[in-house]
């Protein structure tokens, strides 16, 4: 199995914390023989509806110099995991886990922000020291 992100596990607490229940760490989304281990499967009730939300979590660190190449993997391995989920399990969405202070760079690179958008990727931007999500982006 591969090795946890540096992030992982302030990202599970920062969903914790926001009142998610984390129900897989990993779930492995099984597609066309090749088990893809996404990092957390999570679910929060939704009172106003009486039903559950359900999500998938990709928690992505950055650690390389060049933001735009982990940017093209992440955004790659996104794309696999979203399209393995509209076959597979079409109520959950999937979210790319971002730390805050990589978004803002992300934010000064004009063509990470267009593929952003047209993709429609949905990205969770999170604090690793104060282990909070700062912001959901679902456009």
């Amino acid at each position: 199995m591969a090795a946890k992100d540096k992030y992982h596990t302030q990202v599970r607490h920062a969903l914790e914390k926001d009142g998610w229940t984390i129900t897989h760490d990993p779930y492995f989304l099984k597609l066309e023989g090749v088990n893809y281990p996404v990092d957390l499967g999570a679910e929060k009730l939704l009172a106003a509806q009486k039903e559950n939300s359900k999500i998938l979590v990709e928690v992505k660190s950055f650690l390389s110099e060049s933001i735009p190449n982990e940017f093209h993997t992440a955004l790659g391995q996104y794309l696999d995991y979203e399209l393995g989920l509209e076959e597979l399990d079409p109520e959950r969405a999937i979210f790319l886990a971002i730390p805050e202070k990589i978004y803002q760079k992300i934010q000064k690179i004009p063509i990470l922000l267009k593929a952003l958008k047209r993709y429609t990727v949905k990205v969770l931007i999170f604090d690793s020291s104060s282990e909070e999500i700062k912001a959901w982006l679902q456009d």
